[in-house]
């Protein structure tokens, strides 16, 4: 791959590490409402959209949630996530090597922009990006394109020139649907339901940030 105009990362599971308290709390949540799920189930099921559809799928799957759950679970995932979010091991590794290579890069996520200004915000790191943008905020969702096209006008990069780095199939599909090539970050190895989605896409693997570089040309 050739040295990429900028890189447009998706947040949660690339840039900070807070996945698993995310599904934690969301497993528990689902219990005590009548669905039982494995973490394999979430992530296989569930996991790609935004926390309203989430809840549109667990309904229909049985799910007992309060008419206010959407907006419960939220206030309940902020105030975890303001306790401590850890970054992706290697992340402001990748982020100092674009900023020596005057490579631009921007943040296009699916979480609504409270959860970015909480899990990016509390390691100083919104400053860096050219853009934090809300699949939310836009009305346009991944697998939409909108957020990533968006994403790479804020970095004045051609859609086709960037690359964007992404752990789940939804954030892939609006990638490859924006025209930007894209690369499939799988920290848990190759077998869990989202590095299959990747895979299934035709996407590229990598496993460690470390390994970003080389495929980075920097």
């Amino acid at each position: 791959m050739n040295r990429p105009a900028a890189v447009l990362f998706d947040c949660d599971g690339v840039i900070a590490d807070s996945e698993g308290l995310t599904f934690d709390l969301m497993i528990a949540d689902f219990a005590a409402h009548g669905l039982v799920l494995t973490r394999h189930q979430l992530e296989s099921d569930y996991i790609g959209g935004t926390i309203e559809t989430v809840a549109t799928r667990a309904r229909a799957a049985g799910a007992r949630l309060p008419d206010d759950w959407v907006q419960a679970f939220y206030a309940r995932m902020y105030a975890v996530l303001r306790r401590g979010t850890p970054l992706t091991p290697g992340i402001l590794d990748i982020f100092d090597r674009l900023d020596a290579g005057g490579i631009p890069y921007a943040v296009g996520s699916n979480g609504p922009p409270e959860k970015m200004r909480i899990s990016l915000g509390q390691h100083g790191l919104i400053p860096r990006f050219r853009a934090v943008l809300s699949g939310q905020a836009i009305g346009r969702p991944k697998p939409a394109p909108d957020v990533y096209l968006a994403a790479a006008a804020a970095c004045g990069a051609p859609p086709a020139a960037c690359v964007v780095i992404e752990d789940s199939p939804s954030g892939a599909m609006a990638a490859l649907a924006a025209g930007i090539p894209c690369l499939g970050f799988a920290p848990h190895g190759p077998d869990t339901p989202p590095a299959r989605g990747l895979i299934g896409l035709g996407l590229p693997l990598f496993h460690r940030m470390a390994d970003l570089p080389a495929l980075l040309d920097l």
